[in-house]
């Protein structure tokens, strides 16, 4: 028996007036491949579960993304889904439509092979562990500030490329002006004390 969720039903309510058709026909399409699939949230978006994570959905401002767990795993037998996402989350890009997507029979086809993978237990194989160092460049701002600083210089100029990705990843992410000198000037205090990004969390 099909399990539904109600905050999916709300989810779908309250999106975009393009994007209720889109998330309603992924919806049945994920029922139709796999009827035991069980609906639910992660992430603030709508995701199916079959013996794991199966698939999931969500729908923005302009445009909504689809996706399976094991996408990776889906490439033999559907070579154009690996081709599809581009710059957008999922396997098919940025949806506006209904149209953007495969037809209906490919998509259940889709849901079916993606199920048969959890239930036997098939995991994407693992990454080459990457060998090659990273280059860790600064911003701006930050070696702005570390200039009039040389305690937290020097011990930044100690820090592995790692812990310098650490801070440069903390302070580059955030999303207001205010936000971003405000961390700025946690991370020269920090370094001048001889801390890590992460300090509060070492034992």
């Amino acid at each position: 028996m099909a399990s539904k969720d109600p905050r999916i039903d709300e989810y779908i309510a309250e999106s975009a007036p393009f994007a209720r058709p889109i998330l309603k026909h992924i919806r049945s399409v994920v029922h139709a491949g796999c009827p035991e699939v069980v609906e639910t949230i992660k992430w603030g978006a709508p995701a199916f579960e079959h013996h794991g994570i199966l698939c999931g959905m969500a729908s923005f401002k302009a445009h909504c993304v689809f996706g399976f767990w094991k996408s990776d795993l889906l490439a033999d037998e559907f070579p154009d889904v690996a081709k599809a996402g581009g710059k957008a989350m999922g396997q098919f890009g940025r949806l506006t439509t209904v149209k953007d997507l495969p037809s209906k029979a490919v998509m259940v086809r889709m849901v079916k092979t993606a199920a048969r993978l959890n239930e036997e237990g098939v995991k994407p194989p693992r990454p080459a562990p990457d060998t090659e160092p990273k280059s860790v460049r600064a911003p701006a701002d930050l070696l702005a500030a570390l200039r009039n600083n040389a305690q937290a210089r020097a011990a930044y100029d100690a820090l592995s490329p790692s812990q310098k990705r650490e801070y440069i990843e903390w302070i580059t992410e955030a999303k207001r002006d205010v936000t971003r000198k405000a961390r700025l000037a946690d991370a020269v205090e920090w370094m001048a004390e001889g801390k890590i990004r992460n300090w509060k969390y070492v034992r």
